[in-house]
Formats: structure tokens, C-alpha cells, sequence
């Protein structure tokens, strides 16, 4: 999952904790000051705002509900279940208006109010506690708890028309002690559940943590006005307009998150747990790897799409996915190029791979470059020496890379170093690179014969222990080879005639049953105490 920060700076948190304590505040000077209550009494008004409120929460506890049962995700399906239990009762509350539905009114309806909101501040407390160790949630036991819920729900509705004991009296004016005592135990839940939420929302920053933890404060509130409140006062409308600013918030914030994901169960991705996102990203992952395989074989993509709308993934994922994977496969493309197949699937498949530092390996080290390129530089336009230059990377590098798997470490000018064995897996690796200097000799030469003017290759070739890894710094970096094998590989390239190859004696005994090869006697090398053996390469064989 994309994660997306929406910080709460310390002035932003200071306005939001003065905004939010206003309610309470306001509720205060309405009870200090009985002659501000005001009476407003509007039995349609009520109803419709009311049952809107409480519908628009139901479709909001729905979509909680959807995208836990995409992730089974307890936390966020507990949550779903804390709204729908406040929604659903406050729906019936909201039948409780006297000539709408009923001729009066109706103590069990009148009393659902305060009982969704005790029973959601239980469920909002237990989702708060919910960690990385809970159980997921599977299908059927998300589908038996929201039966349960609406089940409660119809026996409730039925009792109040049957006016069962205890809800067979008038409405009371003022709350019952008993429930008067369970609501302050409902705020101190909503109060604790606010502060795990918070904590989730600093540790995610996202905005849906946040929104849920406003929510429970706002609905903290409302239960703290439903116990003082009187009968269609400002009291009485405060803790409706409270529940109804509880649900705005986190319709709002799922509504922002739908927009930035494009699906249901990315927008709830904020309360997810940290096991759930393993898990979400662990599927992402693979239907990436999925996808970008089937582009890299030109496979057709329709199958992979198939199998992942199977795994659960929306079509809008999907897309999003390809996406990616068109990009990915850009960027590895890129990769490729310059470092050649062979250590760019590494990386891959190894990233420390990439990290500073070095390991030692016996290498194979070429080295060529253009006799008299400079002089044939001096007396042309530069483009035509790119163009030379070109022309003989294209016909040789790409044998270089993918036919005889060396390491391309770098072009210098008009030269070029490849590494054999940079990762340890070629232990042919001396073969190889005299191969591979044989094929660049033969295919530069053709090219040669169609250009008169045009420069040769000269080759070195040496064996030997090296460090090959990275240097330079955290922001730039170079995948290359140190020692004194590459050093005298140059010296051998210096001591070639245009057109042949020449090793040393580290190469030789390596290749000695397999190539045809002169010797050249010692030499006395540039750096060197001694005189070194040299021979060159005469022939391949086929």
C-alpha cells in the first residue's frame, strides 16, 4: 500500500483540541444557564435528520465492513461493527419521533440512543486493543457478528412496540440512574479507544486514524449531552449534531483515501494492522512479479489478470499494478543496458549486492581500446567519431554481455574493461574472456574492411585474485574491480598489435588445452620488478 502522510502540526493540534472542546464547553453554559437552553420542537426535522444521519453511517459501516472482509482485518471490522451498532440504534431512535411513524412517543426508541452508543463504545475500546497477534477475521464470522448485530437490532425495534417490562413506561425526562452510571463508563471507553487511535495516527500518518479517533471523542460528547440533555432543548439537538459530525469526519477521511487509492480496501488501509499490510503488500508484490514476468516474455497479460481478480485484487489494483510494472520494466530495461544482464538480474535477486564495499574472487580481466583513435579523432567532426565508436559497441557488446556473460565495468574513451567471474559463477572464466576478445577481433575487423581509415582494436587479457564490489559514496557509486590483475591486463592491451589479442601466463595455463597460442617471451611490464611471460592468442578453434 501507498503510504501518504498528512501531518498534524503542533498549531494544527492545537486547533483541533480547541475546536473539539467547544462542544463540552457549550454544553456547560446551556446547563450553567438554563434561559440559553432553548426549546425548538420539529417532529419532521428530527425524523428526516435523524434516519439520514443514521442511513448514511450504515452505508459508511458497510464500506469498513467491505474492506475488512477483503483483508480479514479484525480492527477494521470491529470498527465497521461500532458504527453500525450506533447507527442502527440511533435509526431507531429516530422512530421514537412522535407523529411520523408513531402516534407518541416510545420509551424503548428513546432510550436506543444511548444504548447504540454504550454498546459502540465497548466495541470501539475492544478494536483499539486489537494488535499485530489478533486472529484475522474470516468470512463467515464477520457475516454471523453483523447478523448478530441486526439481529439485535429487530429485537430491540420489538420489544419497544411490545412494550415489554420496563420499556412499558412513559419516556422519562431524565436518563435513569443506571444508565447514567453505564454512560460515564461509555465515555471513559470512547476516551481510551480516541487515544490508541491517536497513537495509531502518529505512527501511519495517515488521515483515517485520526478521523476515527476525532470520531469517538465527538461520540464521547454525545453521550455526556444524551444523559443532561432536555427534551427538543439546544441540550437535546447538541448531542444529534455531535453524533452527526462523528460520522462526517470518518465519511470524509474514507471518501479522501478512496480518492488517493481508487478502491474500498485501499482507502481503509490507515487501521489496517501491521500483519494485514505484510500481507496486502506481500500480494502486491507478487502479482507485480507476476505481471512484469508476462511483460518480459511478451506473454499475454489477460491469464495473470484472470488469477489475480481471483485473488481478490479489484480491477482499479490491477490497472494500477500494470502501471507499475510498465514501469518497472522500463527502469530494468534501463538497467540492463548499462550494466548488462547478468549483474542486473543479481541485484535483483540480491540487493546487498549493491551495497559499498567489496569481495575477492579470481577474475578474467579484457582490456581494449583503438590504436590511433586520437589522431583519427583530430582530423574529423566529433560525430564522426561517435559514430565509429557507435558502431563497434553495437556489434560487439551485446555478445560481450549476453553470449559470453561479462561485466561491462566501463567505457573509457575509446576503451572498454569487461570482468569475467564478477559474481563467482564462471569458472571458465579465462576461456571466456579470450572468446570473447577473438570475437571482438573478427567482427571489428569485418567492420574495419569496409572503412579503410578506421582504427583496430588491440586486447589484454589477465587472471588473477581481485576485489570486485562497489565504491564511492551512499549517493553515487561504481560496480567495478580493484587490483593489480586489471593493472596488467592494461599493460598486456599496450604491448598488442592492432588486431590480436595477447595474456599473460595466469590466463595461459588456464587455456593452454583449449586455444591455439604463441608465445611472445617475457617482457619487462610498466610497475613490474620481473619480466612477464606474454603470448598471444592465434587461434580459437571452432
Amino acid at each position: 500500500m501507498a503510504a501518504h502522510e498528512d501531518v498534524l502540526t503542533g498549531e494544527r493540534a492545537v486547533a483541533l483540541a480547541i475546536v473539539l472542546a467547544l462542544p463540552l464547553v457549550a454544553l456547560a453554559l446551556l446547563l450553567a444557564v438554563p434561559e440559553l437552553d432553548g426549546r425548538w420542537e420539529h417532529q419532521p426535522a428530527h425524523f428526516w435528520l435523524v434516519l439520514g444521519v443514521a442511513v448514511v453511517n450504515v452505508v459508511l459501516g458497510a464500506a469498513t465492513s467491505e474492506a475488512a472482509a477483503r483483508r480479514g482485518d479484525p480492527r477494521t471490522f470491529a470498527v465497521s461493527l461500532a458504527l453500525l451498532l450506533s447507527a442502527g440504534f440511533l435509526a431507531l431512535h429516530a422512530l421514537a419521533t412522535p407523529g411520523v411513524l408513531l402516534d407518541g412517543p416510545n420509551t424503548g426508541f428513546v432510550l436506543a440512543t444511548p444504548v447504540g452508543l454504550l454498546l459502540a463504545s465497548a466495541v470501539a475500546a475492544a478494536s483499539a486493543r486489537l494488535d499485530g497477534a489478533s486472529p484475522s477475521v474470516g468470512l463467515t464470522v464477520q457475516r454471523r457478528l453483523r447478523a448478530a448485530v441486526f439481529a439485535l437490532l429487530a429485537v430491540w425495534a420489538a420489544a419497544s412496540l411490545a412494550q415489554v417490562p420496563l420499556l412499558d413506561r412513559p419516556p422519562p425526562d431524565e436518563m435513569p440512574v443506571g444508565l447514567r452510571l453505564l454512560a460515564g463508563l461509555a465515555v471513559l471507553l470512547y476516551a481510551y479507544a480516541a487515544v490508541r487511535y491517536l497513537a495509531l495516527y502518529r505512527e501511519r500518518r495517515r488521515v483515517l486514524p485520526l478521523a476515527v479517533a476525532v470520531a469517538w471523542i465527538l461520540l464521547a460528547q454525545a453521550m455526556i449531552a444524551v444523559v443532561f440533555a432536555r427534551n427538543w432543548h439546544a441540550t437535546w439537538w447538541e448531542w444529534h449534531v455531535l453524533m452527526a459530525a462523528a460520522f462526517g469526519v470518518i465519511f470524509l477521511a474514507a471518501r479522501r483515501e478512496y480518492r488517493r487509492e481508487g478502491t474500498v480496501a485501499g482507502a481503509f488501509a490507515g487501521l489496517y494492522q501491521a500483519r494485514t499490510l505484510a500481507l496486502v503488500d506481500r500480494q502486491s508484490s507478487d502479482a507485480l512479479d507476476a505481471l512484469t514476468d508476462a511483460m518480459r516474455s511478451g506473454e499475454p497479460l489477460e491469464p495473470v489478470r484472470a488469477q489475480l481478480r481471483v485473488d481478490g485484487l479489484t480491477g482499479e489494483r490491477i490497472a494500477a499494478l500494470e502501471q507499475s510494472a510498465a514501469s518497472l520494466r522500463q527502469v530494468s530495461d534501463l538497467l540492463h543496458g548499462y550494466v548488462g544482464s547478468q549483474l542486473a538480474d543479481q541485484l535483483a535477486a540480491e540487493p546487498s549486492l549493491a551495497d559499498l564495499g567489496g569481495r575477492g574472487v579470481e577474475v578474467s580481466v579484457l582490456f581494449a581500446d583503438l590504436v590511433g583513435f586520437t589522431s583519427f579523432s583530430e582530423s574529423r567532426p566529433p560525430e564522426e567519431g561517435m559514430e565509429l565508436l557507435n558502431t563497434y559497441w553495437a556489434a560487439v557488446v551485446p555478445a560481450i554481455v549476453d553470449e559470453y556473460g561479462g561485466f561491462v565495468e566501463r567505457f573509457a574513451g575509446d576503451g572498454i574493461l569487461v570482468i569475467f567471474n564478477t559474481l563467482g559463477d564462471q569458472p571458465d572464466h579465462a576461456l571466456r574472456a579470450c572468446r570473447c576478445a577473438w570475437f571482438i577481433q573478427q567482427a571489428t575487423g569485418r567492420i574495419a574492411a569496409a572503412h579503410d581509415d578506421w582504427p583496430r582494436f588491440r586486447i589484454g587479457i589477465n587472471t588473477g585474485p581481485a576485489v570486485v564490489g562497489n565504491v564511492g559514496a551512499a549517493q553515487r557509486r561504481n560496480f567495478t574491480v580493484i587490483g593489480d590483475t586489471a593493472n596488467t591486463a592494461a599493460r598486456f592491451e599496450a604491448l598488442a598489435r592492432p588486431g590480436r589479442v595477447l595474456i599473460g601466463p595466469a590466463t595461459f595455463e588456464r587455456v593452454r588445452d583449449d586455444l591455439s597460442v604463441t608465445p611472445l617471451g617475457s617482457h619487462h611490464l610498466k610497475g613490474k620488478a620481473d619480466p612477464i611471460d606474454v603470448y598471444e592468442v592465434a587461434d580459437i578453434g571452432p
